[in-house]
């Protein structure tokens, strides 16, 4: 035993200290779309447990469009955040034994020692046939941002006509579903053939491919003729004041996202005309998933869980191989590369 360490071994502080995290830093803030320059791989040698805390090991990494927005906060240097699915590989906190695996907001990084707040255990009845990867997915935040967004915030009912932008991504894909759950109709728009393919699959009743159509307000007028009642908007710009120019009266927009214009260098183009969102009597509302906690957030994973289990809701993961290729699954993530939830294995 170390002298001024009971309990300690030589061996265990030696294996401790030689635990290196690697981490992807924000080396220089992002103007314009993001390059491998504005990233950099930095390694960390962790320093070993007190007590309380535990080593955790990243499996599974999220990338998502906020992230290009919220790095605009950190500092040059910081790490990239973002969530990651974990398995406590040492513990001197009796909540999270060896073994555990978790659900935290723990960044870009391999790994990383947490006394234990901000860690999230998957639920003890998560099913066996479901990958852990699904806790950053359908049965994690995007999901809970489909599922809060387009029941509260939208107050989606059935019979009403749902559009859905950047439908094939990994919330726009379980909203769509979601809203045939609930006896929509439901029109989603995509930037290729084959993740529209993908949207018939899921069963949307009309899906088209935006960049193709000669002209979108054709398009969208043909997939309802009659107009929308809820649009759930992942792209902002253009795009959404076209939709909302076919809003019905009364119509609900919830504003999940702004993808088309994460990446400009120059002044966001104008919204829509504020006669059309007054006389249509529209509502509009932006939302962060964070607000809805508790036995409310419990019961929509749950609820979740259950409709993937019994393949009422299907998923799907663009997988990257590989730690390194954090940048890359996040660049390519931005241009739409990815079918569903894009997803980094460690």
């Amino acid at each position: 035993l170390l002298p001024g360490r009971p309990g300690r071994s030589f061996c265990e502080l030696v294996y401790t200290r030689m635990v290196q995290a690697k981490s992807w830093t924000l080396k220089k803030h992002f103007e314009g779309f993001p390059t491998d320059g504005n990233f950099e791989l930095k390694t960390t040698e962790l320093p070993p447990l007190n007590n309380g805390e535990v080593l955790l090991e990243a499996l599974f990494l999220s990338v998502d469009p906020y992230m290009r927005v919220a790095a605009k906060k950190l500092k040059e240097g910081d790490r990239m955040m973002g969530e990651q699915v974990a398995r406590v590989v040492e513990s001197k906190n009796s909540a999270f034994p060896k073994g555990t695996i978790v659900a935290a907001l723990l960044g870009w990084t391999s790994h990383s020692i947490s006394d234990g707040n901000g860690l999230t255990k998957l639920p003890v009845e998560w099913p066996d046939k479901l990958p852990l990867s699904l806790a950053l997915g359908t049965v994690g935040m995007p999901g809970l941002t489909a599922y809060f967004g387009l029941l509260d915030i939208c107050g989606v009912k059935g019979g009403e006509t749902v559009m859905v932008s950047a439908a094939a991504g990994a919330v726009g894909s379980v909203v769509g579903q979601i809203a045939k759950l609930k006896g929509c109709k439901v029109v989603g728009t995509a930037g290729s053939d084959e993740k529209v393919a993908y949207l018939k699959k899921l069963g949307f009743d009309v899906a088209f491919n935006y960049k193709t159509v000669k002209s979108l307000e054709e398009a969208l007028r043909t997939a309802s003729p009659d107009g929308y009642d809820c649009y759930f908007d992942n792209v902002g710009g253009e795009f959404s004041n076209a939709v909302i120019l076919q809003m019905k009266t009364f119509g609900r927009i919830a504003i999940c996202g702004a993808i088309s214009q994460y990446n400009r260098t120059g002044p966001c183009p104008q919204g829509p005309a504020p006669e059309v969102v007054i006389y249509q009597q529209l509502r509009m509302e932006g939302f962060i998933v964070n607000r809805w906690q508790g036995e409310v957030r419990q019961k929509a994973l749950t609820e979740l869980m259950n409709w993937v289990s019994e393949g009422k809701v299907q998923c799907h993961e663009y997988v990257t191989e590989g730690f390194e290729k954090m940048p890359a699954a996040f660049m390519g993530m931005l241009k739409g590369e990815n079918l569903g939830k894009t997803i980094v294995k460690a």
